[in-house]
C-alpha cells in the first residue's frame, strides 16, 4: 500500500514525457514528409534549377569526370531545392512543437512571424544568387589561372553554390532570431549595440567556419552579411523589447 502511490506518481511523471516524445516524433515527421514532396517537386524541374545555378557561373566551363556525376547532381540539386520548397513548413513545425510552453500571446507572435521569416530565408538565397556568388565564383575561378586552367566539375561546383545559397539563408534570419529574444526580454538593444565589435569579430570567425571555401571574398561577404543583419536586429530590437519581469 505505501509503495502503490509512488508507482502511480512514477507513471503519471513518464506520461507527458511520453507525449512529448511523441508529438516530437510527429512533428519531425511531417517535416520529412514536406521534404519528401518537394523533393518530388525538384526532381520534376531538376535540369532547370541545375541551369538556374549555372547562370551566375558566367564563363566558367565546367565539366564531369564521370558517368555517375550528373546523377548524383541531379539528385543532390533536387533535394536542395525540395528542403528549401519545404522551409516554411519546417519552421512552422518548430514552432507548432514549442507553442504549449507560450502564452497565448507569445503564441499570435511567433506564428505572425512566421511568414516574415520565410521571407528573410528566401530572400536570403536570392542575395547569395544575384549578389554574393558572381564576384565569390570570378576570384576562385580567375585565381592564379595563368598557373594552371582551371577545369571545375559540375559536382564541385554545384556542392560550393548549394551551400553558400543555404548558408546565406539561414544568415538572414538573425535579426527575427534578435527580434525575438528582444521580444521575450533575454537581451536588449543597448546590451547588442555595446558588444558590437564582439560581434564583428565573431562574424569572421563564423564567416571562416561555416564557409564553404577558403578564399577571403566569400569569408568577407558572408561577414559583412552577418555584421549588417546584426544592425538590422539591433533596430528591431528597440521596436519591440521588453525588460524581463524582476522576480518577488
Amino acid at each position: 500500500m505505501v509503495d502503490e502511490p509512488v508507482a502511480i506518481a512514477g507513471i503519471e511523471g513518464r506520461a507527458p514525457f511520453m507525449q512529448h516524445l511523441k508529438e516530437l516524433r510527429n512533428r519531425v515527421l511531417y517535416a520529412a514528409l514536406s521534404v519528401a514532396g518537394g523533393l518530388g517537386i525538384g526532381m520534376i524541374f531538376g535540369n532547370r534549377f541545375i541551369e538556374l545555378l549555372k547562370e551566375p557561373a558566367g564563363r566558367i566551363n565546367l565539366v564531369t569526370l564521370d558517368l555517375i556525376e550528373p546523377v548524383s547532381v541531379y539528385f543532390k540539386v533536387s533535394l536542395t531545392a525540395g528542403f528549401i520548397m519545404a522551409m516554411p513548413f519546417i519552421i512552422y513545425q518548430i514552432f507548432a512543437f514549442v507553442a504549449p510552453g507560450l502564452t497565448p500571446k507569445e503564441k499570435r507572435y511567433v506564428f505572425t512571424v512566421i511568414p516574415a521569416i520565410t521571407f528573410m530565408f528566401l530572400a536570403g538565397v536570392a542575395f547569395a544568387y544575384f549578389v554574393a556568388l558572381p564576384p565569390a565564383l570570378g576570384f576562385l575561378y580567375g585565381f592564379n589561372a595563368n598557373v594552371a586552367q582551371p577545369l571545375p566539375s559540375l559536382s564541385n561546383y554545384i556542392d560550393i553554390v548549394s551551400k553558400i545559397l543555404l548558408i546565406i539563408g539561414i544568415i538572414f534570419e538573425t535579426p527575427f532570431v534578435i527580434l525575438g529574444l528582444a521580444r521575450l526580454g533575454v537581451v536588449s538593444p543597448q546590451w547588442l549595440a555595446s558588444r558590437r565589435k564582439w560581434w564583428i569579430v565573431l562574424a569572421f570567425i563564423i564567416a571562416a567556419v561555416v564557409g564553404p571555401t577558403p578564399d577571403p571574398v566569400t569569408q568577407t561577404i558572408l561577414a559583412v552579411t552577418m555584421i549588417l543583419l546584426l544592425e538590422v536586429g539591433i533596430l528591431l530590437a528597440r521596436i519591440v523589447y521588453r525588460k524581463r519581469p524582476q522576480p518577488a
